[in-house]
């Protein structure tokens, strides 16, 4: 074989070895890709769903209501603290109140309060697995409107926060689970702050208490 055949076969090995390469390269960089853990990136996502939501008295006084169905929505981020945990805080319209009936002087009455607040959860993320993730935090709510129905009468009041006593702080924990980028969510919380917004002591003196489910997505 001539010099000049060697070398065009060595070229040529030369070439396949580098498209080789290249290759080998390219597919172990996509299954790396695929195997990452997503517990280590940043997320955004939106979800609604709706509150199961009642009062209790803060004051202790014997106070019976019975539970509503509002909605919730908004949307949220996820943090990365590394692996296993995390900050992910949130921004919701959330509806909370309670429903009463009753008798007064033999007359019988239907009463519904729907408080609709912005609610700001602040979660520490524990991640023991991508598919669940354990939550815990504070929560700020605003109000921004209540509604008042007793029978076929309604009252709507609507809020602008100029008293800071419409603001209102709670404790939320929950968990979601995280099937690919679905996420189906529950929670519990509870007002640590009484909510009467115009800063009067009338009872009752409620504190709002809801469990809450939603879906979402995050990308």
């Amino acid at each position: 074989m001539s010099n000049n055949s060697l070398k065009q076969n060595n070229k040529m090995k030369k070439v396949l070895l580098i498209i080789t390469a290249v290759i080998l390269g390219v597919n172990i960089g996509h299954a790396q890709d695929e195997n990452s853990d997503s517990r280590t990136k940043l997320q955004l996502g939106i979800k609604a769903g709706i509150n199961y939501s009642n009062v209790y008295d803060s004051e202790g006084e014997d106070f019976v209501a019975d539970p509503k169905i509002g909605f919730v929505g908004g949307a949220f981020v996820a943090i990365p603290l590394g692996k296993f945990l995390g900050f992910q805080p949130e921004m919701l319209l959330s509806q909370k109140g309670f429903k009463a009936t009753g008798s007064i002087l033999g007359i019988d009455y239907d009463y519904t309060r729907t408080s609709t607040f912005i609610d700001v959860p602040l979660f520490l993320q524990l991640k023991p697995s991508e598919a669940i993730t354990l939550v815990a935090g504070p929560q700020f709510s605003f109000l921004i409107k209540q509604k008042d129905k007793l029978g076929d009468s309604s009252i709507d009041q609507d809020f602008d926060n100029d008293n800071i006593r419409r603001n209102t702080m709670g404790f939320v924990l929950g968990i979601d689970i995280c099937p690919s980028n679905l996420v189906i969510s529950a929670r519990a919380g509870w007002d640590i702050q009484n909510n009467k917004g115009d800063g009067t002591s009338e009872v009752p003196r409620y504190k709002n208490v809801w469990y809450q489910a939603t879906i979402g997505f995050r990308f």
